[in-house]
Formats: C-alpha cells, structure tokens, sequence
C-alpha cells in the first residue's frame, strides 16, 4: 500500500470507456443510487437502532464452502482488505444497509487479476451505465473522484426494495419521526435552561417611562441576581412596590409521546427496546434473529458468493457462507441441551460446541462423533434375529462357586448340562430361547 491510492487499491487505475448511454430497465428507469442526507445516524436514538444492528451482525462468522477459493476462507475470517478486519467489515455492510438501504461490496485484486479479498463500498452516488456494449457501475465519491466497475463483479445489498430494480429505498419516511425526535429535544433543553433561571415579579410604585423601566429592571438584576451577589439577600427601595418571586416548575416530557417516538424507531428498524438496551431474553432474541440478522446473513452470503465465483464453481456447490454459531443467546441449560443433543448425533463436533460456550477450540475439535446405538433402517432386518438370554444358575447349597482364573492360567470351562429327559420332565438349563 506505499504510495498507492485508495482507489487504486480497489480499481486499480482503471478508466471508465466513453459512455455510451445510461442503462434503462424494463419500466424505462435508469437505476441511479444518491445517498440521503437526512440525517438519520445524526439522531442518538436512531444511530443507537443500528450501531446494536450492526454491532450483532458482526458476530457472523464467514465460511468456504468448496474447493475454488478455500484459501482465501482465513482472509475473510480475519482480514478481507488491507484496512479492516472482519467485524469492521460485516460492521460496516450493515451500518450502510440501515442507514441508506443500500451498500456495495467491490473485489480487491492483485496487479495480475487474482481475487485477493472484499471491500465493502459507500458512494455518494452511483450509476448503471454502458459502454462497448458492457453494462458498468460508476461510483461518484465525496472527494469527486470516481471510480467504476463491471456489473457483474460488483455485490449490492439493498432493503426497501421497491421504485429501483437495482437499489434500496432511501430513509425518508422516517423524517417525520427525526423531526418529531428534534422537537423534544429542542424543547427539553429550552426547558431545562428556563427552569433553571430565577424570576421575580415586580410592581412598580411610581409612574415611570418605558425606558426608566428598562434601566431599573437592569439594575436591580446586576445588583441582586448576578454571581457578585454572594449574601443570598435582596434589597430594594420604595421603587417597587411589591416583589414576589416566580416559581418555576420542572419541565417533565411527554411519556406518552416519547413511547411513540421509540416505537415508531424500533418499527423502522425491526427492533425493539430491549434489544437497544441489551436487556433481551432467549425469547426475544430469538424473535430479533429470525427477522432481523438471519434475512441479512442470507443476502450476504448469496451477494457474495454470486460476485466471486462463476456460475459453473457455484453449480459445483463453491458458496461463501455465513453462519450463526456465535450468535447464540441463551441460558446455560438450553446451551447444554443443544450441545449434548447435536453433539451425540454428529451434527456438532468439540469445536462447534467450544463456540456456543464461547471458549476457544481444541485440538482435534473437528472430528465428528455418533451413539453407536443408532442404526440405520436398512440395517434393521439384521437384527431380526430372536435373542438368546445367558442363564446362568447360582451354586447350590454345600457347593463353592468357581474360582477366577489366576495370572497365567487358563480358566476350565464348565461341563456342558446334562440333557433334559425325553418325557419332558425336569428343568431347562443352560441356553433357554427368549421365547
């Protein structure tokens, strides 16, 4: 990265051909993305919904699946480009799809082509468009510089997907609520400052002019209510006539009001407050997870592995994946349940249980284990087969149980039983069907 431009780092200096035109859908609209300036991540309230968004969707843990690109699966559990790692990463596709509904993933490449890693992306602006017959997306950065890359080399994730075929929708039917958020917060502090000052009601013995007025009221403030008026007393002359002191009471907002300005936020953003405050249960979480963070594991890991490899890698089964085994949140007894039931039927190995307890992983914590009294059905009709139950009779009375073979020597076997008379009378010895 010495002497290398950040843009260079990522297109490599690479220039966008003429333009020919600008790429229309079907419904004749040119897919033009513009980040809004509303300030949605200017807000406490509305930034704290997807700090804790992001925050939990850096916990996904990326993986390789196949052949093609398995060595690369340490970078993108570590370090997917030269100036982040991997929760910066993941952190940072969040944030963006949160706040504009829309983040771009670009490839990092060496100087001969070879994929290296992932960047994800923020433009201020962004176009399709054509040229040579190749559809490219241009981005427009803050600093004016542009950048560009083929349509097909690119990941977008989007959310709110509704007038653009390409982009997310942008935050603006949450401005009526980040008005709402202002106004409080205007009016609290105005609040808080006239509360805080001391008032008093005069009454004027005499008849003065307005300017006479205004020279008293200024005098017998310096005089009395300033910092240099430190024997807390407060004198004054035949002037006024009666002075009484104006009470002021706290102001106190509007709880009603505040509880629809925060669900209108955790609506927005599919959470609620005990996922902002890290209050949660197993319950909550769990319903926080399945329609929050799970929708956007899935879109990552299918705009990812659709960008790096080509159809024919994906049809034999190559994917980046991005799985949730670190995100569990439970008490112990539901983390021991789980462990102890995937463990024994080989669906976890040691070092998949070592990540729901958090601790790290062992040596040989990659092998599989299974009960050995599972079976499988076709295997069935070979134990179809009637049981034979080992009886084994107790010494009679007078008589000695037979001793133990010692060290060395060879235990006698027993003399078989003698057989049963052809009357059928007597009992049965020895080996006696289950029947």
């Amino acid at each position: 990265m010495d002497g290398i431009k950040f843009l260079d780092y990522l297109f490599h200096g690479k220039e966008l051909r003429y333009i020919d035109s600008y790429f229309k859908m079907l419904n004749g609209y040119s897919p033009t993305f513009t980040s809004y300036s509303g300030g949605v991540y200017e807000m406490d309230l509305t930034r704290t919904a997807v700090n804790s968004f992001a925050t939990h969707c850096s916990k996904l843990k990326p993986e390789i699946e196949g052949s093609a690109l398995k060595r690369l699966e340490k970078t993108l559990q570590q370090k997917p480009n030269y100036f982040m790692d991997t929760t910066k990463f993941i952190k940072r596709l969040a944030t963006y799809v949160a706040v504009e509904h829309t983040a771009f993933i670009v490839p990092v490449e060496d100087r001969y082509g070879t994929l290296i890693g992932w960047y994800p992306l923020r433009a201020q602006r962004c176009e399709v468009v054509e040229a040579a017959g190749q559809v490219y997306l241009r981005y427009l950065f803050g600093n004016g510089e542009h950048g560009a890359i083929e349509f097909e080399r690119v990941g977008i994730m989007t959310d709110f997907e509704y007038t653009d075929d390409l982009f997310g929708e942008d935050n603006r039917t949450l401005k009526p609520t980040m008005q709402l958020i202002h106004t409080q917060n205007e009016g609290i502090i105005n609040a808080v400052k006239n509360s805080a000052n001391i008032r008093f009601l005069a009454k004027v013995a005499n008849m003065l002019k307005p300017e006479d007025i205004k020279k008293e009221r200024q005098r017998f403030t310096e005089e009395n209510l300033s910092a240099e008026n430190d024997s807390g007393m407060i004198i004054y002359d035949n002037k006024f006539s009666e002075l009484k002191q104006v009470e002021s009471k706290p102001y106190t907002p509007n709880a009603l009001q505040m509880q629809n300005i925060q669900e209108n936020v955790c609506t927005h953003f599919g959470t609620n407050m005990d996922i902002l405050q890290n209050k949660f249960n197993e319950e909550t979480w769990n319903a926080y997870y399945e329609g929050k963070i799970e929708p956007f594991a899935i879109q990552l890991s299918l705009v990812m592995s659709n960008m790096s490899f080509t159809e024919r890698e994906r049809a034999c089964g190559n994917a980046i994946m991005f799985s949730a085994n670190r995100l569990q949140y439970a008490s112990n007894a539901t983390k021991l349940q789980v462990s102890t039931q995937l463990f024994d039927r080989a669906l976890l190995n040691r070092d998949g249980v070592m990540d729901i307890w958090n601790m790290p992983h062992v040596e040989g914590g990659d092998k599989y284990y299974i009960r050995k009294e599972y079976t499988e059905i076709s295997e069935l009709k070979n134990s179809r087969e009637k049981p034979q139950i080992i009886i084994q009779q107790a010494p009679q009375a007078g008589q000695q149980a037979a001793e133990p073979a010692k060290d060395g020597q060879q235990q006698e076997t027993p003399p078989e039983p003698p057989e049963p008379p052809q009357d059928g009378s007597g009992k049965k010895e020895g080996v006696k069907d289950a029947d």
